[in-house]
């Protein structure tokens, strides 16, 4: 989908049909063919008027959510003509919402299908009054960070024979490349020769070597240094501790959080951030075989921690561990360390299955970050910490335990167990991000398609745009 930005009246603009978002339709000159036909200004309602070449488009609020899903409703409507070019008003509606709903929402994955749709040539031309410096850095920005979640979303949806850790490693390389960044990949030698066991472990038993994928954007006179860590699971068995047979499909989707570390790093040399950022994403497999690790065991992780295996399907949380240590070992003077995984089913189960839950220790840290995602289009909200859930991952045998003692609080004891490998000079610097939840989902909401979503790249990119202000 082309989108321009066109500063001319919309009446002098010649397109084959107009889009109208509106939230009332009682001023509107075609009301009684609408009242007609049934339309109401809700969400999601849409109606296509050929005959008068216009799409009306129900929208309940000038919010980033309200426009963005209108401009997602209306867009389709038009994908599904034979129309090639369609025109919009701007008016009082965001503009960034306005095209990141339109990009997001036209997002399709045909990748494995036999027969393809051919693609349509059409675009949407966006009329202001005029168009301002700020005008045009929006409309720029949008489109970055559009191309950066429909990226994420191809990762996702890959297959795990076709995007296994090599394949992940060489993507990184191409974005790299794409984008002027440093690029280092590691293997197994080096997870081993660097007392890397946790990640090691989880990967043992997959023909596929495992990987630790290094992304660096170093701008001159850098105000700030970030560090994000991405779990790049690209497939999940549960290990030994073997996932029932329902809950195997759509494990391509336990490599989301490293998906998203790559989809933010491809958009910021892009965005022109003055801040130097670090992806760092372990790219692993858990499979079963005779090297499998086992419940039971006890891993060293790189901060020399011992580590109590009671089930190989909390294995996030172990290549987490490894990379969060490997980042404070290479990085240092870190302002903010993020990391990003498809960590527990428990968060999906405490705060559903839209919404990222954010941890940490800093609560000024947590509010900003649920702060930035709201006006980035997603979802977010706190989990706490607390004393009385520490306990539960201490080990009888080891330092602490992949599991916890309880069933309840299953994602806010995950985050407790990453707490263990961030160091104490970067502990109110730190956030956990569970995208368990809006990472994935079976059925398309909003102006999210069927698969991957790019959770976590619109609000984290909203955060780092608005570190220098």
């Amino acid at each position: 989908m082309k989108i321009n930005l066109i500063e001319k009246n919309i009446k002098k603009i010649k397109s084959d049909i107009e889009i109208i978002i509106t939230s009332s339709i009682e001023k509107l000159e075609d009301k009684n063919i609408l009242e007609t036909i049934g339309f109401e200004a809700k969400d999601e309602s849409v109606a296509l008027l050929p005959e008068l070449k216009k799409i009306y488009v129900g929208c309940e609020g000038n919010d980033y959510d309200s426009v963005a899903i209108a401009a997602s409703t209306g867009i389709k409507k038009f994908n599904s003509t034979k129309f090639k070019s369609a025109k919009i008003v701007l008016e009082k509606l965001s503009l960034k919402a306005l095209v990141e709903g339109t990009l997001l929402g036209s997002y399709t994955f045909d990748k494995y299908k036999s027969k393809k749709e051919k693609c349509k040539k059409q675009e949407l031309n966006i009329c202001v009054d005029k168009i301002s410096s700020k005008l045009q850095n929006i409309f720029d920005e949008s489109i970055i960070i559009s191309k950066a979640v429909n990226k994420t979303r191809t990762m996702v949806n890959t297959t795990p024979e076709d995007f296994y850790p090599g394949v992940m490693a060489n993507v990184a390389k191409d974005i790299a490349d794409e984008s002027n960044l440093h690029c280092k990949i590691r293997g197994e030698e080096y997870l081993e020769k660097n007392d890397m066991n946790a990640m090691l472990s989880v990967g043992r038993a997959s023909i596929h070597e495992s990987k630790l994928i290094h992304l660096s954007y170093k701008p001159k006179n850098a105000k700030k240094k970030v560090v994000l860590v991405g779990k790049g699971l690209t497939y999940d068995s549960g290990g030994l501790s073997l996932k029932p047979a329902d809950y195997m499909v759509t494990m391509k989707l336990d490599k989301s959080g490293g998906c998203a570390v790559l989809g933010i790093m491809s958009a910021i040399a892009k965005l022109n951030l003055p801040i130097e950022i670090h992806g760092i994403v372990g790219a692993v497999e858990n499979m079963i075989g005779g090297d499998a690790y086992k419940p039971d065991d006890v891993l060293t992780a790189k901060n020399g921690k011992t580590i109590e295996v009671r089930n190989t399907d909390a294995e996030g949380r172990l290549v987490l561990a490894d990379c969060l240590c490997y980042a404070q070992d290479e990085i240092k003077n870190i302002d903010y360390i993020f990391d990003f995984a498809t960590l527990t089913g428990a968060c999906v189960v405490g705060v559903g299955e839209y919404t990222t839950g954010i941890m940490g220790n800093s609560t000024n840290l947590k509010r900003e970050v649920v702060s930035h995602a709201t006006e980035a289009g997603e979802y977010a909200t706190s989990l706490p910490f607390n004393r009385f859930l520490k306990k539960t991952i201490k080990s009888q045998i080891a330092d602490i335990s992949n599991m916890a003692s309880t069933r309840y609080g299953g994602a806010i004891t995950a985050g407790l167990f990453l707490d263990n490998f961030i160091n104490e000079e970067n502990k109110e610097k730190w956030i956990h991000f569970d995208i368990a939840g809006p990472a994935y989902s079976e059925k398309a909401w909003g102006y999210n398609p069927y698969g991957g979503t790019g959770a976590g790249v619109r609000m984290t990119l909203e955060f780092l745009k608005n570190i220098q202000k």
